[in-house]
């Protein structure tokens, strides 16, 4: 999909070279094609209208246009409002007070699982003391299976035996990790869809007792445009506990890729 929307943009911005100056003219047809290569690589449509947007109010501006070729102008302002919109900098929310939760959150076979073990090793790597956790009481093993990607990155985990409340198993896992010093718990939480009531309500009891510094949504990068309705369902579950503070935690975290996802565009 980059590859190809890659191909599609210079191809845009090589029609733009040799002239003397952007018109209005160029950017219009600029722009349709920027817009017909993002709606093909499955952009949803409210994002690349309003990236467009973005794009025509900054790429008018009198400071940029006298500066720069029309070529470069679109160039830089197509890079500045991408790079806007996926978040410039994404930096890690730790508690006040140890230990820091954060929740790994997703559709079922999503890669959560081995995305809590990817984290666990790259805290372990920046000096953390991470704790993993698994919540997932439903599908058959999955508590093994963090305990064997745990094993593989050479991280701690609480097991949670003895009870099958997934609220009760991280009680036990966050006074572990006090008597442990562990200063993050990763909680790899049950796989669940937008329109599963009953799992969605289980997560809006864990965000709300648990109240945890970052929520992170893993999805495969084949999901396409249904991310944004999964993300949105999950989104509004948990902003069901949230304060106006609390928006700042929520993470779109894209298999190796982390962004922040605002709330207007999860609900678009």
């Amino acid at each position: 999909m980059f590859e190809n929307l890659t191909e599609k943009l210079q191809r845009t911005f090589k029609n733009l070279r040799g002239q003397g100056k952007l018109t209005d003219e160029h950017l219009d047809t600029a722009l349709a094609e920027i817009r017909e290569a993002l709606l093909e690589g499955d952009v949803n449509v409210g994002v690349a209208d309003e990236l467009l947007a973005n794009i025509r109010a900054k790429a008018i501006g009198s400071e940029v246009m006298l500066q720069l070729s029309p070529d470069q102008q679109v160039v830089k302002v197509v890079r500045d409002e991408l790079a806007a919109m996926l978040g410039k900098h994404a930096k890690p929310l730790f508690a006040s007070r140890p230990p820091s939760v954060w929740m790994i959150v997703g559709l079922q076979g999503s890669g959560k699982t081995t995305t809590t073990g990817k984290l666990a090793k790259w805290l372990s790597q920046h000096g953390h003391r991470p704790l993993v956790v698994s919540t997932d009481v439903y599908r058959p093993a999955a508590r093994e299976q963090l305990a064997q990607v745990a094993k593989a990155v050479g991280t701690a985990i609480w097991p949670g035996t003895g009870t099958d409340k997934p609220l009760e198993i991280v009680k036990g896992a966050i006074k572990e990790a006090k008597l442990s010093a562990s200063d993050v718990i990763l909680v790899d939480t049950a796989g669940r869809l937008h329109i599963d009531d009953d799992l969605m309500n289980e997560l809006s009891m864990l965000k709300k007792e648990l109240q945890p510094s970052e929520m992170l949504f893993i999805a495969d990068s084949m999901i396409g445009q249904d991310a944004v309705r999964s993300a949105g369902g999950i989104s509004q579950a948990a902003w069901a506990y949230w304060s106006d503070s609390d928006q700042a935690g929520w993470r779109c975290a894209r298999r190796g890729r982390r962004f922040r996802l605002a709330k207007s565009r999860a609900h678009r």
